[in-house]
């Protein structure tokens, strides 16, 4: 446990910084429950589906390739279902979906979970800026893809981020989402985490009259293979860890919460951090941005075939 953890003071909940994934999932039994996670192979995922499958649940955990699932399978106990789902390819998520279809899967919960941060070069995918694509227009396509195979008390889980709050001052920078005018690796990583955001608050408007729920969440800072592309920042994490980082365990917590916690069956369209209802920035709470944004992101997934 990192020292903020031992020190900051829990929320409302009763959870806090320094609280655990095991910890938030204690005595909430999920056997007979059905729950998917995208980027299960390594760091929080991997935790999360470690952590949902110790409470009983089936967990399709997804990675980029079905091997890399199955070795993360291999590497924790349960009953966990590997899947591929490489984000950058519109064909793999929508094979992933079929392959759910087909098994006539109803989900209780998704936890999208994957993601890439900060990279330090502009990369696209299909013209768009790989950060963006990756982590909301391949999400978005995966969760509207499966919002006929939720369960009728069924929860959205995203992953978004404090860096959202790093997003340009228009939220959403709409003329240059290929990165072409312009690129800041964390303007580029917080506008994702935005739309991350933004997708959960218009989802939650359209699931208003069922008991479905969507809601974010930013899982604090963590040492993970997301910070792979960014030398210097390894570098100051090497001296942080024992300070301030929070530990995998801690930082999956936030999600396993959400994701199982009966308290929270009717609670959508929230932001949560460590475990509590938190403040996120003025703009993500912009509904006809919210609306722009999921109207322009059915255009896109339209455009990849």
């Amino acid at each position: 446990m990192s020292i903020l953890g031992l020190i900051k003071p829990k929320g409302p909940s009763g959870y806090g910084y320094g609280t655990t994934a095991e910890v938030v999932t204690e005595g909430v039994a999920l056997k007979g429950r059905d729950f998917l996670v995208t980027g299960s192979t390594a760091g929080l995922g991997l935790e999360t589906v470690r952590v949902l499958a110790q409470r009983g649940a089936r967990v399709f955990a997804t990675g980029r390739t079905k091997q890399k699932a199955m070795a993360a399978r291999e590497r924790v106990p349960g009953v966990i279902v590997p899947l591929e789902c490489e984000l950058g390819d519109p064909a793999s998520v929508r094979a992933c979906v079929a392959s759910l279809k087909a098994e006539g899967v109803k989900l209780d919960a998704i936890i999208a979970n994957a993601g890439i941060m900060a990279l330090p070069e502009l990369k696209q995918a299909y013209g768009y800026e790989l950060q963006f694509f990756t982590n909301h227009i391949a999400h978005f396509l995966l969760i509207t893809e499966l919002l006929s195979e939720l369960k009728e008390d069924a929860r959205v889980v995203v992953l978004s981020s404090a860096a959202h709050k790093r997003a340009p001052k228009v939220g959403i920078d709409f003329d240059n989402l290929s990165g072409a005018r312009g690129y800041n690796p964390w303007q580029a990583y917080g506008q994702s985490k935005l739309a991350n955001l933004l997708f959960v608050k218009e989802l939650a408007k359209r699931l208003q009259g069922s008991a479905k729920t969507a809601n974010a969440v930013h899982p604090g800072v963590i040492k993970t293979g997301l910070t792979r592309d960014m030398k210097a920042l390894r570098a100051a994490f090497v001296v942080a860890s024992p300070l301030v980082l929070k530990s995998i365990p801690e930082g999956a917590a936030t999600q396993c919460y959400v994701a199982t916690r009966p308290e929270l069956a009717s609670v959508s369209g929230e932001y949560f951090a460590d475990c509590n209802v938190a403040e996120s920035s003025a703009i993500s709470h912009d509904a006809a941005l919210a609306t722009r944004l999921w109207e322009e992101s059915e255009r896109i997934v339209g455009t990849l075939g």
